[in-house]
């Protein structure tokens, strides 16, 4: 194992696992892969790789990997007992890190004491506006592993030479326009790609964040995710020693902040029919975080499909408008518009699809902007086809009412949507 140093950050890597040994270089290889410690990197070179990355252990006994996993030799591993361990001996990787929920994500993981290795593109956020630089702030604590989860033999090799070995994956992989091809791509592959990688260096359990809403999968990205999480099933059915824990949220506060700036400059709250067509439980992302981190460690989550929401009532978009104008002194201004609209424009663009492919996507948007115009995000009864406020769990303590607020002091920074905004 070498470590080099170069003038804008530190890179490890590794040749058979082998002993260490130092070298400077003034610039980074492109075959390395980067390894930072954020919240300390230290101005002197340490005596030994712990010193630098903190308690980061491989261990040598090998894990049971399913058959389709990968030709190449896996890092040998111990069997499945982190759960016994103290959380800074449990090295957890976070795929999907720089996402929106995936930062908190790795916040919260890294404020009770996990040793966290996040995987990061070395340019991330929306369109990949973000430089390395502002992804090692956004995760600072973590080890960030820069690499590409949509291409399985990078992220093996990434991992490999990081040299460790892996107790837990936590997925927050998804899709950030929704549209056809890329819902596969990160909904579906990527994410069957860490938990490929994830098995071959040793983790037993899985966390994956889905969606409550592919309990009515009518979206190219609910189908990729369902996908994806019956693989996830059937690799604890056919390993015992593993275990998944799939969340499926309710609406993010984000998703329903959209309007507040433009009811502030007198806008109409914007709302489909009588606005109470579907409804919601919605939960802050810090809350959803405390949550994901729980299914880390906490035995009664162990291979289960965990529909979750915010504390409260359920508040439709009727109610969430009437919220926001009382926050406001204002009169109520709606603009109610019908169902039918979207329903003619969705006829078109599937008609257009036929003639032209590329509007694949634009009809895929009108879809996802029809589906959350009607169907609530919460808990469905499969047996009545009715969505239930009561079934639906409710976690945390941040309310809808204080993120508006909020948002009224200080706008929407740090909130961004993602290419789509569907009100």
């Amino acid at each position: 194992m070498s470590l080099c140093f170069s003038s804008n950050f530190i890179t490890l890597h590794s040749a058979k696992h082998q002993g260490l040994s130092v070298s400077f270089s003034s610039e980074s290889s492109p075959q390395f892969i980067k390894l930072f410690r954020v919240s300390s990197i230290p101005s002197a070179l340490p005596s030994s790789p712990r010193e630098l990355y903190g308690p980061i252990k491989s261990s040598r006994e090998r894990p049971k990997l399913f058959a389709a996993l990968t030709p190449s030799e896996a890092l040998e591993t111990a069997p499945s007992t982190f759960r016994d361990k103290n959380p800074k001996d449990i090295n957890v990787l976070v795929v999907g890190s720089t996402g929106y929920i995936g930062r908190f994500v790795v916040k919260e993981l890294v404020k009770r004491g996990f040793n966290v290795i996040a995987i990061a593109r070395e340019r991330s956020g929306i369109r990949g506006k973000n430089e390395k630089e502002e992804t090692l702030a956004q995760l600072q604590g973590a080890n960030v592993c820069f690499s590409d989860v949509t291409n399985l033999g990078t992220l093996e090799e990434s991992m490999n030479n990081l040299g460790v070995s892996v107790d837990v994956v936590v997925s927050c992989l998804a899709s950030r326009s929704g549209g056809v091809k890329d819902s596969w791509k990160i909904d579906y592959e990527a994410t069957k790609n860490s938990l490929i990688a994830g098995r071959k260096f040793g983790a037993s359990h899985f966390v994956l964040l889905s969606a409550i809403c592919v309990q009515k999968p009518l979206l190219e990205f609910q189908r990729a995710k369902l996908k994806f999480e019956a693989e996830l099933m059937k690799e604890a059915e056919d390993d015992r020693s593993f275990s998944y824990s799939i969340v499926r949220p309710t609406a993010f506060f984000k998703s329903l902040g959209g309007q507040v700036e433009l009811v502030k400059d007198g806008k109409p709250y914007v709302m489909f029919g009588d606005g109470k067509l579907c409804a919601c439980k919605p939960i802050s992302e810090p809350d959803l975080a405390a949550f994901i981190v729980d299914c880390v460690l906490s035995e009664d989550k162990i291979n289960r499909v965990l529909p979750i929401g915010g504390p409260g009532k359920a508040l439709t978009p009727l109610e969430q408008g009437e919220m926001l104008f009382k926050l406001l002194g204002k009169e109520h201004k709606f603009l109610k518009v019908p169902i039918g609209i979207m329903d003619f424009s969705i006829s078109v663009l599937d008609f257009l699809v036929k003639i032209f492919p590329s509007l694949e996507d634009a009809a895929e948007y009108g879809k996802i902007g029809r589906y959350y115009a009607a169907e609530s995000m919460l808990l469905l009864d499969p047996e009545t086809g009715e969505y239930s406020a009561e079934k639906t769990p409710s976690y945390g303590q941040d309310t809808l009412e204080e993120f508006f607020a909020r948002v009224l002091r200080e706008g929407m920074t740090g909130q961004e949507l993602g290419e789509q905004t569907i009100f």
